[in-house]
């Protein structure tokens, strides 16, 4: 381990072994490269979180006038910290920085490597924690900035639920079913979790960690799981609707669509009147 990397780290008491050799092998490695400036972590490890199960978030910092020729070599610096089974980058979540790996091991370990321009951390949805960095630089340019994670818009999602609530009443009655079982999936990514998790000061990802940080919610949230059935997605789209209107309750700063949301419930009613009319009529051919 070279000097620069040879700084004392008070690893979390949650951090397991496989985890703690991987970063112990990358704070050897990585500073012998001039243009990283240093290496954080975040995700779990700064909840000390973490156990067999999880993956590591990591930032690799460099200077601005460096990270072009750094991420055109990423493949090649993630395969300097141990055998890579794959790697994939992450345009499909908006983040082409990243660099998703897998590492053999036993077990295998998932490590997500973000290369960040030290004046792009300035932007950030939370504070990582610092590793080891280069004459203070990572700090320092932390510090140039606040971490924002973005909070759910309530006005943004009231304005458009009930054009999704009626679009999945047409798959149910069209019988697209794995498109509706889609559509539950996304509701409750995209709606429901993200809601209910910021109504307990959690960050508010989707429905990660949910039945950790708001398990009453995530209980609610069990209904609104369909079955591969026409009448049971009508049954769970209600049960988002419900769950929907509990967690806008009590907030008052954004405007109710009430005429599109009595339209597209007008016409799942009808839809669920066609699924009982044809339910009904298989009921007396079989009488």
């Amino acid at each position: 381990m070279t000097p620069e990397a040879s700084i004392p780290v008070d690893w979390p008491s949650s951090l397991p072994k496989v985890h703690r050799r991987f970063l112990e092998l990358a704070l050897g490695i990585l500073p012998a490269d001039l243009r990283v400036m240093g290496l954080a972590a975040g995700g779990s490890y700064l909840a000390n979180a973490m156990d067999e199960l999880s993956d590591l978030d990591l930032v690799i910092a460099t200077q601005a006038c460096d990270h072009a020729s750094v991420m055109a070599e990423r493949r090649g610096i993630a395969g300097l910290l141990g055998r890579v089974l794959a790697a994939f980058t992450g345009e499909h979540v908006g983040e082409p920085r990243l660099l998703i790996c897998l590492y053999d091991g036993d077990p295998p370990l998932h490590v997500d490597l973000k290369f960040v321009a030290l004046p792009d951390l300035a932007t950030r949805v939370e504070n990582p924690a610092v590793l080891w960095e280069r004459d203070g630089q990572l700090s320092r340019a932390l510090r140039e900035g606040a971490c924002h994670y973005p909070r759910p818009d309530l006005q943004w999602i009231e304005d458009r639920v009930w054009v999704w609530v009626h679009y999945a009443a047409t798959k149910i009655g069209r019988g697209e079913i794995f498109e509706v079982l889609d559509f539950l999936s996304f509701f409750r990514t995209t709606v429901l979790g993200p809601l209910a998790l910021d109504s307990v000061g959690a960050r508010p990802a989707g429905v990660r960690k949910i039945e950790m940080l708001a398990p009453d919610h995530a209980q609610r949230l069990r209904a609104t799981v369909g079955t591969y059935d026409a009448a049971d997605c009508a049954r769970a789209l209600h049960s988002c609707i419900d769950c929907y209107r509990q967690l806008r309750a009590g907030h008052t700063s954004f405007q109710l669509r009430d005429a599109a949301e009595a339209a597209s419930l007008r016409y799942l009613a009808d839809i669920e009147a066609g699924l009982n009319r044809i339910a009904e009529g298989a009921t007396c051919r079989y009488e």
